[in-house]
């Protein structure tokens, strides 16, 4: 990983209440690189035009551009077929597709969906709504108080009636890393077909489906250098051509008449209407830009990040982390004293620190720990040792200021 990689970030070098900028919000979503921002730019100023459909040049570069991301993708999270990988918006699209779809060919009265506590609700209401409309019900694997999965649940919580799990691969609150493989072992030995929710793990983790052997796999590119709106869903072929669509229009099908309409094929059965071409190519752009950073030192310097910000916080005193799993990614939610975590954020926020505070879209997992939420600080490859240290000395004034 080069020294001075930040200077590939613009959003950095600015000042927030007359202090450098520390981006510790990186779970939220990511700066963006300079190699990002001009590939957006350049298509809009080269290559605008919609893809699939036209003869003219523009229409065929732009065309072969957003395949060639295709193809990026699929290698990135080593599937085996470029038409598993359909775009969408982010993850929270990429749940709902499967969730609507999954749930209006498969799912009867009295079949159950298979959570866990520590999901994000992208991963939980979809599923609420698909379950309310088809008369099935959830069930949740609980974790620990340490913050991991209790997979002793597991077997238990399986029955005749489990159609899918869906499953967070890394926690965005506790940063925990959950056994997919486990899993998935366990789960198709039922037959049952797992999703999984990669928004925070495909930033931090090198991703193979086919090792993992998940059914389902959705991440955001937002979260991993690219343009927000961008994302997948990978599926295995058997379960896309399965699935019903989920949007009807141009592209997704072969013959529309009034009488009826037939569909096309993968992976266009499932990208209806004008796509976002430029963002697709963003996060193409994103996540080479941490490829060609060495994506394996970027794991390791992360870590190292993680294990020094955490003895720091712990050797501060009055400091709770929630979250304290053995495999984690770059996230450290805590909680100080007896204070409020807005009181906190907007504390740090005045000496030009972004963290997050609140419930961070999993109240379920807040109620189970019985707190109103955690101020959250979340690594990127951008951030450094000396941020840490600046955010210590920074919490350590907060401290103070609300004893």
């Amino acid at each position: 990983m080069k020294q001075n990689v930040r200077t590939d970030f613009p959003i950095l070098a600015q000042q927030v209440y007359g202090k450098p900028l520390i981006y510790f919000d990186n779970a939220a979503t990511t700066q963006k690189p300079n190699q990002v921002l001009e590939e957006v730019s350049r298509y809009y100023r080269e290559d605008n035009s919609n893809i699939h459909r036209g003869v003219h040049y523009l229409s065929q570069k732009a065309t072969v551009e957003f395949e060639e991301a295709r193809k990026f993708l699929r290698d990135f999270i080593h599937a085996e077929k470029e038409h598993e990988i359909i775009f969408t918006r982010g993850t929270t699209e990429s749940i709902n597709l499967v969730a609507s779809s999954f749930g209006e060919k498969f799912l009867q009265p009295g079949d159950e969906i298979l959570l866990t506590a520590m999901e994000h609700h992208s991963n939980i209401v979809p599923w609420q709504l698909v379950c309310e409309k088809r008369g099935a019900s959830i069930k949740i694997i609980p974790v620990t108080p340490e913050g991991e999965l209790d997979l002793n649940q597991l077997p238990g919580l399986i029955s005749e009636r489990t159609r899918l799990i869906a499953v967070t691969h890394a926690s965005n609150v506790l940063g925990t890393v959950n056994p997919i493989k486990t899993i998935t072992t366990l789960a198709h030995q039922h037959d049952i077909p797992v999703l999984v929710d990669g928004a925070q793990a495909v930033p931090h983790l090198t991703v193979d489906v086919q090792d993992l052997d998940c059914d389902f796999y959705c991440f955001s590119g937002h979260k991993v250098y690219g343009p927000m709106g961008s994302g997948i869903l990978y599926g295995k072929e058997q379960w896309l051509d399965a699935l019903p669509p989920y949007h009807g229009g141009g592209e997704m099908i072969k013959e529309v008449r009034f009488s009826g309409s037939t569909y096309n094929e993968l992976p266009f059965k499932f990208e209806a209407g004008t796509p976002d071409v430029p963002a697709a190519l963003g996060m193409k752009a994103g996540l080479k830009y941490l490829l060609d950073q060495g994506f394996e030192e970027v794991i390791r310097y992360e870590e190292a990040l993680l294990q020094y910000a955490t003895r720091a916080l712990l050797n501060m005193g009055d400091i709770r982390i929630i979250g304290t799993a053995r495999e984690k990614v770059g996230v450290i939610s805590f909680l100080v004293g007896n204070s409020h975590p807005y009181d906190v954020g907007t504390l740090l926020d005045k000496m030009g620190i972004a963290v997050r505070t609140g419930h961070h879209c999993a109240m379920p997992l807040m109620e189970w720990y019985s707190i109103p939420g955690t101020v959250r600080a979340s690594f990127a490859l951008y951030n450094t040792r000396e941020e840490v240290d600046a955010f210590i000395a920074a919490l350590q004034k907060v401290k103070q200021m609300l004893a």
